[in-house]
This record gives C-alpha cells, structure tokens and sequence, in this order.
C-alpha cells in the first residue's frame, strides 16, 4: 500500500472545500426538474445536509449561500444554526438572471433603472455579508446578445466596469469581490464576461479586493484549464474554485467524473503554485445533482478533489524539475503519471480512520439511515433554487 508521508497528511487535513447549498435542493434541465426524497424545505435544512457531508468527511467546513434562493429572514440565527453543526457560513452569491427584468442584461444594461436595481441587489448582498461573516461576494452574469449588431459590446463593458466599481467601493475591508465567467450560455452570440481575461482586466481595474473565479465547467472543449490556474495564480488574482465537472458544456456534474486526470493536472499546478491551503484561493463546488442523491454526491466529489490531491502531492517534484531542465520529455512526463496512477484510496481509508472519521464515508452515510430519515420528515420540499 501506498504510504502518505506525514507531511502530505498534514496538508491534506488543512484542506477545506466550501459546499454550495443548491447542491441539496431540486435541480434539473430545461426539460424537468426531479423531485427527490428529503429536500430540504428551506435555508436552514440545506446547512443541516451541508453539516452532514462534514460530520463524514472532514472536508466541508462551509456552505456558500445564493440570493434570493437563501434569503431569510434572521442571518444571525442562520449563522448560529450553522456554528451549532460545525460549519461556517461562507461565499454570497448574487442572482441577476432569474427577474424578467434582467432578460437584455443587468449590470451590463443601458436601462439606468435595471442597471440600477441589479447594483442594489449586490449592495443587499454585502449588506447580508456582514450579517453571515462571509468574506466573498461572487457574481456570475448570464448577460450578452445572441446576434450580430443586438448591443454595442464596448458599451456594455464600460457600464460593466462602472456597476463592479459601484458594487467594490461597498466592500468591508476584508470583503471581496470575485467575478465569474463562463463562455456562453444562455447568450450564444457574445457573452459580457466570457473568459479569464476579460475577468481578470475587470478585476484588476477595481483594485486588490478582487479576484477572478474559475469554475472548472465554464471552458470551450480543448482548453488547457490548468494553465489559466497556473496564470491567475502567478498574477495573485485566483480568487477562488468553482470545481465540478463537464462532458460537454456546463455540466455541472461530479467533479472528477468525465476526466480524473484534468483535475489531478489542475491540482498539480495549484500545488505548483501555492495555491493549496492558501487562504486567498477558495476551493468550492458548484454542483447540481439532477438524477443522484445530494448528499451522497456532495460525500463523493469532495472524496474525488482530496484524492486528487494527495495524488498531486506524490509528484516528485526535485526528480520533475530535473527532467525537464534536461529536456528529457518522457521522463518528465512519466514523473507526473506514476503520481497520477498511485492508488491513494487505501492509505486515504486508513488516515480517516484514525483521526475518528468512517474509513469509507460513502458506506458509512448510506449504513446510516440518515437518508430515509429526512425522507420521512421533510415533506414537500423544493429548495435549491435552479429550475425550483
């Protein structure tokens, strides 16, 4: 069996990825939303399912929140519910693709009143950041046009950058802003933030206080993800993870499950470049389980990004390093797949054991009887948010 040195477990146990709480409501496609078993009915639920996923892993000490999906009416009480189970509240993220008046864009638009109400909407949420102790604001904008000559591209960036800059001056002092981009969907023409770069030179034009997010699902087919983690971080503006996973667009499934080995690539060069266990590069999942119990699926991606990880940190890096400054390409390349292919899993069931933790969290959840338990006392439930 392989063996985990005690430096690898160490910085494997300050690892920590943020559970986003739509992951445990009811979620679809354009075509139906699935109705599962046990719901939660509400904010305060989705955090008791998020709790549990830690209570088995370890690995889930936070639960991202979305406005409106998760407004209630006491954060305080909500931020203590959360305490109590032994997780923190974490990123807000806001919501400006769901009101008809965002239908030509929100932040992006030329209508002062929508452009308006959609910067209010994100000082509300800076507002229920105090409130929660959340330190990250993440905006995703599902703005753009779908045919040539529909808008004026230039115009809307500019009033993309006088919104963000609006939204920046509201930040606390240990607040930040972190933008999102996804290169189309659901606007198929041009999208206002579509790629890393244009995320990044909105960024850096508001300040240090904010950051670029890479979700891993939000990429043309054939793009080298890992470098873009390599990139951001060598310009200190990796803000945070989005991780799931993708077979043809934004799939928003399991992460790992399509291509183990580009998250184990992107894992690489997030140990590569510091960016593990630092506190100014959130892990997070954006996930939506259509078909698949959540919590189970929630257990089972945050098990995949550890895994990869500790494969990540099996890299012999001084061996790598030689290779390639002797441009010995195979060998380089075979370093980083003898990393790759160690089966990391036994020795991961036998350090989880002995910090108290089920061997195989998987079974342990599904022994529990929890599931049939929250089936039978939830009764109706439709939270989550996407397609609800």
């Amino acid at each position: 069996m392989t063996t985990l040195s005690p430096e690898i477990l160490t910085q494997l146990e300050g690892q920590g990825i943020e559970l986003p709480s739509w992951a445990f409501g009811n979620s679809g496609t354009r075509f139906r939303v699935f109705a599962t078993a046990g719901t939660p009915r509400d904010p305060f639920e989705k955090i008791a399912d998020a709790a549990e996923v830690n209570r088995y892993t370890a690995l889930a000490p936070s639960v991202a929140l979305h406005i409106p999906w998760d407004k209630v009416d006491d954060y305080a009480a909500l931020r203590r519910h959360a305490e109590d189970l032994g997780v923190q509240l974490g990123t807000i993220n806001s919501n400006t693709f769901q009101d008809e008046d965002y239908k030509f864009g929100a932040l992006t638009h030329h209508d002062e009143r929508i452009r308006r109400k959609a910067i209010d909407h994100h000082l509300e949420c800076i507002d229920i950041m105090h409130e929660t102790g959340s330190r990250d604001l993440k905006i995703w904008l599902a703005e753009g046009s779908n045919y040539p000559g529909q808008n004026d591209m230039r115009g809307r960036q500019d009033r993309l950058q006088d919104s963000l800059q609006q939204i920046y001056a509201r930040l606390g002092e240990e607040q930040r802003l972190v933008l999102e981009y996804k290169f189309f969907e659901p606007s198929f023409y041009h999208t206002d933030v579509p790629d890393w770069g244009t995320s990044y030179a909105q960024v850096a034009a508001l300040g240090d206080k904010a950051m670029v997010c890479l979700d891993t699902g939000h990429h043309a087919p054939g793009t080298n993800i890992e470098f873009i983690v390599m990139q951001l971080l060598r310009l200190g503006k990796l803000g945070s993870f989005d991780f799931n996973s993708r077979f043809y667009a934004d799939d928003d499934l399991i992460v790992g499950a399509a291509d183990p080995f580009q998250l184990f690539r992107i894992l690489v060069e997030v140990v590569r470049g510091g960016g593990l266990n630092n506190p100014d590069v959130a892990f997070m999942l954006d996930q939506c389980h259509n078909i698949e119990d959540k919590i189970p699926g929630q257990i089972r991606s945050v098990l995949n990004v550890q895994e990869m990880t500790a494969r990540a940190l099996l890299v012999d890096r001084s061996a790598l390093d030689a290779a390639q400054q002797a441009n010995d390409v195979l060998g380089a390349n075979g370093i980083l797949m003898d990393a790759f292919y160690t089966d990391v899993r036994p020795a991961l069931a036998q350090w989880r054991e002995s910090r108290g933790l089920p061997s195989d969290p998987m079974a342990a959840y599904a022994a529990s009887g929890h599931l049939q338990r929250i089936a039978d006392e939830r009764v109706g439930g439709t939270q989550a948010g996407w397609g609800a």
